[in-house]
C-alpha cells in the first residue's frame, strides 16, 4: 500500500509514553523526519474506511475518534480486535508506530503488527493500559521480515467489564517511499489474447506515437506471414489517453493457434483463432458460483482439491452460523434459517437486490435456450455440463447453481403472521468488516438480519417467478413454491412501496441502497406477466413508465437498474402480448442495439462504452458485458449477424484488448487477472490459499478509486487506466456474484456461436394453433410448410414450452418431450414434405392454470423456421 502523508496532532489532554523493553521490544533509532506514513486513514477524517474490527460492537468516528464498544468476558485479548490491513513492510527498516488509546472504564490494549493469516506471525508488539484519559503511545521498532501486506490490530478483549475503547492518530512511519507505479502493459499491440471466431470480427488496437498509415503482419506460430495490411490511425483515445491505431484482420477465416500481429516493431500476446474459443469459458464462468456457495462443503474433486473446505456460516465454531440468524437491534424480534446462497463478492455478505439479478441472469442463460436458434435448447447447459454436487439428477446444471440461490433467497422472506409479512430482508452480514483473507468456515462474526426492503422485496418476487416457469417441468413442488413467494413478495412490495435500504446501513457489508424501486415494480410485474398470463400483471406493467421508456443506459444495466430486464424477458419469452406491442418492445431492444454498435465504433479499443470517466466505475466490466447481453439479443431476435458481431467484439475489451493489455477473466489469456480482492482466494497474503478460481471476473478500472490502495497507487489515472490487479483494491479488483453471472451469459452466448458464419435463411415456416383450452389442458395443431427449394425426406421438429405444459396423445407425428422441449418426427407416410408442401400434426396436452403462449422457436432437422 501507498502511503498517505498525514500530520498527526497530539491530543492536547493525551500523556506520552515511550515503551521499551520487554513489553515492546528493543528501542531502535527513530526513522528520518520524511519517513512515509504507511497507515491509511490513521486520524480517521475520512470516516471508519479502510478499518475493520471482530468481537466488536460497530465501530463508529466520535469527537474524530474511532470508538467501538467490546463486550465484558471476552477470554482472550485476541477475540475481540480493530485493525488495517495492507500495510507494508520492509525488512531491516526503522519504524515508528504511535497511536493515541483511551477505554472506559479501562483495560489493557495490545497493538501487534503481524501476518495477517495462519500463523499469524508477529513482527512487532505494543501493551498499552488504557484509561478513560486518552494517552499517546510511541515505539521505534526495525521490521524483522519483508511483508507487503501486513495487519496491524488493537486486541481489545479479555477484560471482565464492558469497554469503550478508542482510538486516534494511528501512525507508522518508515520503509521506503513508494516507488512510482508503472503498469506493466507488455506489447504495445493490443488483441483479445484468448482469441477470434473464424466467422466474426477480428480487431486489435496498437499504441504508437505515429499519425500515418502502419503496415502490420500476421504471423502464424511459425513466423509464417498469412495476412497484411496497413493499420488505422484513430487519434488520442479519450478512456486511455493514448495515440493509438487500429488493425481490422476480418477477412482471416482460417483456424490456427499461436497466431500474432505485428506493428510498429511489437509482437502481440498469441491467439487463437476458432470456433470452440468459448466453450471452456461457459463452464469455468459458471463453476465460480460453486465456489461462492455458502452452508456447503466445497468437494476438491469438483472444483480443484486447492479449493476445498469446510461448510462455511453453519453453525460451527468459531461461525455462529446462518441457520438461526436475529436482526439487528430493533428491526424484528424473531430468528430465521438463512443458510445457503451465495457469498456475494469478496466478502462473506449475502445480499437480495444483488443476488437477485445474479439469479435471474443464471436463469436467463438458460431460458434463452428455448428461444434462440443457435442454442440447441440447452443440449450445452444440460444435467452433467457443470462441477456441481447436484449433477446426474436429471435437471440442467445451471438451474442446479440458480437453485442454491434461491432456496436462500426464499429463507429470506418475512414469516406469516409477522410484522412486514411477504417483504424479504434486504441482506445478512457479519456485524463488523472482517481483515483478508479469512475463510468462511473461520468467520467469528456474529451475523444480522437487516431491515426488509422494497427493492429486495421485488428481486425475489421476480427471480421467484422466473423459477416457477423453469423449474416446472423437473420439480413442481418446488416451482410452485416459487410461485406462491413471488406473488406474495409483489402483493407485499405493493402494500409497502417506500421501504429503502439505508445508506448509512455500511457496516460490516454494502449498503446496497436504492431510492427508486419504479425499475423493480417494472420488473417484477413483467416476471409475473410471464409466468402468470395475468391480467392484474400486465396492467402494472404497462402502466409503469418503464413500459415506453428508455430503459438502455449507455453505461449498461445493474442491480440498481433493473428495468431493462424486464424488456429483455418480455421480448424474448413467449407470452400473450398482442403482436404489435411484442413487436415495439423488440424493436426498443435493436434500437438500443444499434446505439451500442455506433459506440464500439467510436470506441478506438471497440467496446460499447463511451470513454468518459463516469463511464468506469465500481464493476463496470459488468455492465460493458451487460450492454454485449443486449447486443446478443438483438442478434437472437433478428438474426442480424452485425448485433453478434457487436458482442463479440465488446469480449475482445474485457479478455485483452485494453489499454493495461489484460484479460480480466481469470485463467484466460497471457496476462490475466489473478489477485482479485476476496477473503476465499486469498493466494496473495496467505501462498496456502487458492488464486481465484479460473473463469472469475474482475471489477475493472473505476476512473473514482473508491478504496484507498487504488486512490494511492493511481491519482490522475486516465480511466481505462484506473486498475490495479491487487488484492487490496477491492473498488477495482474485486469478484462480484452479479459480475459473474454476466460473464456466463455472455460466455454461453459465445460458446453457441461457434464459427459464427454466415446466418442461412430460413427454409420453414410453422403455424401453432391452440384451438381449445381449459384449466388443465389444450389441444394445438401444428403446420409445418417447407419455404426452400429441396424436399424434406425426414422430419423432426423442435419447440419449448414456458412452464409445465406436457403434450399427451398426439396425431400424425411421434411426440417426446424431455423437460420442457418437444420433438415432433414424421411418420413413415408424412415424411417427406416437398418444396412448398406442408404437413399438419396435433396432441393434446396438460398444463397449469399459468401461461400457456406459442413456443418463441421452432426448428426444422435443426434449423431455425419462421413462425
Amino acid at each position: 500500500m501507498t502511503p498517505s502523508r498525514r500530520r498527526l496532532a497530539l491530543l492536547a489532554a493525551a500523556a506520552t509514553v515511550a515503551l521499551t523493553g520487554a513489553a515492546a521490544g528493543p528501542a531502535h533509532a527513530d526513522p528520518p523526519p520524511d519517513a512515509p506514513e504507511q497507515i491509511d486513514n490513521g486520524d480517521f477524517s475520512a470516516g471508519v474506511s479502510p478499518w475493520f474490527s471482530y468481537g466488536t460492537g460497530p465501530l463508529g468516528v466520535t469527537d474524530g475518534r474511532l470508538c467501538t464498544t467490546v463486550p465484558a468476558g471476552l477470554a482472550n485479548p485476541w477475540d475481540a480486535g480493530i485493525g488495517q490491513d495492507g500495510v507494508p513492510l520492509v525488512a531491516g527498516a526503522e519504524y515508528a508506530l504511535a497511536f493515541d488509546v483511551s477505554a472506559t472504564p479501562g483495560t489493557a490494549v495490545r497493538a501487534v503488527l503481524q501476518l495477517g493469516s495462519a500463523p499469524y506471525t508477529a513482527y512487532t508488539t505494543v501493551d498499552a493500559n488504557a484509561t478513560g484519559t486518552a494517552a499517546r503511545v510511541e515505539h521505534t521498532f526495525t521490521a524483522p521480515a519483508e511483508n507487503p501486506s501486513a495487519q496491524l490490530i488493537f486486541q481489545v478483549g479479555g477484560s471482565a467489564e464492558e469497554q469503550t475503547v478508542c482510538l486516534d492518530n494511528v501512525s507508522l512511519r518508515g520503509g521506503d517511499p513508494p516507488e512510482p507505479y508503472v503498469p506493466d502493459t507488455g506489447p504495445r499491440v493490443r488483441v483479445n489474447q484468448v482469441g477470434y471466431l473464424p466467422g466474426g470480427p477480428k480487431n486489435a488496437t496498437v499504441v504508437t506515437e505515429a499519425t500515418d498509415p502502419l503496415p502490420w503482419q500476421l504471423r502464424a506460430a511459425d513466423g509464417t506471414v498469412v495476412a497484411s495490411g496497413d493499420t488505422d490511425p484513430r487519434g488520442v483515445d479519450e478512456a486511455s489517453g493514448q495515440n493509438v491505431h487500429t488493425i481490422d484482420f476480418t477477412a482471416y477465416r482460417t483456424p490456427a493457434a499461436g497466431l500474432t500481429l505485428v506493428a510498429d516493431g511489437e509482437t502481440s500476446h498469441p491467439f487463437d483463432v476458432s470456433g470452440a474459443l468459448y466453450d471452456r469459458l461457459r463452464a469455468d464462468a459458471a463453476q465460480f458460483f460453486y465456489a461462492q456457495r455458502s452452508g456447503i462443503e466445497i468437494d476438491g474433486d469438483l472444483l480443484g482439491e486447492e479449493y476445498a473446505r469446510p461448510a462455511g456460516h453453519v453453525g460451527v465454531a468459531p461461525n455462529q452460523g446462518d441457520t438461526e440468524v436475529p436482526c439487528q437491534p430493533g428491526v424484528c424480534d424473531y430468528t430465521l434459517d438463512v443458510r445457503g446462497g451465495w457469498y456475494d463478492a469478496g466478502d462473506h455478505g449475502k445480499y437480495v437486490v444483488n443476488g437477485g439479478i445474479a439469479t435471474y441472469q443464471l436463469l436467463s442463460t438458460f431460458e434463452r435456450t428455448k428461444t434462440a436458434a443457435t442454442a440447441s435448447f440447452g443440449a450445452a447447459l444440460g444435467d452433467g455440463s457443470l462441477p456441481v454436487p447436484e449433477r446426474d439428477n436429471g435437471v440442467p446444471d445451471i438451474l442446479d447453481e440458480a437453485r442454491w440461490e434461491l432456496e436462500f433467497l426464499l429463507r429470506m422472506q418475512v414469516p406469516a403472521g409477522q410484522p412486514l409479512a411477504g417483504m424479504a430482508h434486504h441482506k445478512i452480514h457479519d456485524r463488523q468488516w472482517t481483515g483478508l483473507p479469512l475463510q468462511p468456515h473461520d468467520d467469528p462474526q456474529p451475523r444480522e438480519l437487516h431491515p426488509p426492503s422494497t427493492a429486495a422485496t421485488l428481486n425475489l418476487a421476480a427471480v421467484a417467478a422466473q423459477c416457477a416457469r423453469l423449474f416446472a417441468p423437473y420439480d413442481g413442488e418446488f416451482a410452485e413454491r416459487c410461485g406462491t413467494a413471488a406473488k406474495t413478495a409483489y402483493a407485499a412490495a405493493k402494500a409497502n412501496p417506500d421501504r429503502y435500504a439505508s445508506p448509512a446501513d455500511s457496516t460490516g457489508g454494502g449498503a446496497y441502497d436504492d431510492t427508486n424501486v419504479t425499475d423493480e415494480f417494472y420488473w417484477a410485474a413483467a416476471e409475473l406477466y410471464l409466468t402468470t398470463g395475468a391480467s392484474t400483471y400486465l396492467a402494472d406493467l404497462t402502466a409503469s413508465p418503464h413500459h415506453t421508456g428508455d430503459v438502455f443506459d449507455p453505461r449498461g444495466f445493474g442491480w440498481q437498474s433493473v428495468a431493462a430486464l424486464g424488456r429483455l424477458d418480455l421480448a424474448t419469452v413467449p407470452s400473450g402480448l398482442p403482436a404489435a406491442e411484442r413487436a415495439r418492445i423488440r424493436a426498443s431492444v435493436t434500437e438500443a442495439a444499434d446505439a451500442y454498435l455506433a459506440e464500439i465504433e467510436r470506441q478506438a479499443y471497440g467496446l460499447p462504452m463511451p470513454g468518459d470517466a463516469g463511464s468506469y466505475f465500481w464493476g463496470g466490466n459488468s455492465n460493458v458485458i451487460n450492454n454485449a447481453v443486449v447486443l446478443a439479443t438483438a442478434f437472437d431476435l433478428t438474426r442480424d449477424p452485425s448485433y453478434r458481431n457487436g458482442a463479440v467484439q465488446a469480449m475482445d475489451y474485457i479478455l485483452g484488448r485494453n489499454a493495461l493489455n489484460i484479460s480480466y477473466v481469470t485463467g484466460w489469456g497471457e496476462h490475466a487477472a489473478e489477485n482479485q480482492h476476496s477473503r476465499i482466494f486469498g493466494h496473495q497474503l496467505d501462498p496456502n490459499l487458492p488464486k481465484p478460481p479460473a473463469g472469475s471476473l474482475a471489477g475493472g478500472p473505476n476512473a473514482a478509486l473508491q478504496d484507498p490502495f487504488a486512490a494511492q497507487l493511481l491519482a490522475g489515472c486516465k480511466p481505462m487506466f484506473c486498475y490495479v490487479d491487487d488484492i487490496n483494491s477491492y473498488a477495482t479488483n474485486e469478484v462480484a456474484i452479479n459480475w459473474n453471472s454476466a460473464l456466463t451469459w455472455i460466455a454461453s452466448f459465445l460458446a453457441d456461436q461457434g464459427e459464427a458464419g454466415a446466418v442461412p435463411p430460413a427454409t420453414c415456416a410453422v403455424t401453432y394453433t391452440t384451438h381449445g383450452s381449459w384449466p388443465s389442458g389444450f389441444t394445438t395443431q401444428v403446420t409445418v410448410r417447407n419455404t426452400g427449394t429441396t424436399a424434406v425426406d425426414g422430419w423432426s421438429l423442435k419447440f419449448a414450452f414456458t412452464g409445465a405444459q406436457k403434450v399427451g396423445h398426439g396425431w400424425s407425428a411421434k411426440l417426446t418431450q424431455a423437460g420442457a422441449t418437444v420433438t415432433a418426427t414424421s411418420e413413415r407416410w408424412n415424411a417427406k414434405i416437398k418444396p412448398g408442401g406442408s404437413v399438419t400434426f396435433g396432441f393434446n396436452g396438460t398444463s397449469d392454470a399459468g401461461a400457456n403462449p406459442k413456443p418463441g422457436l421452432f426448428t426444422l432437422n435443426g434449423s431455425p423456421c419462421t413462425s
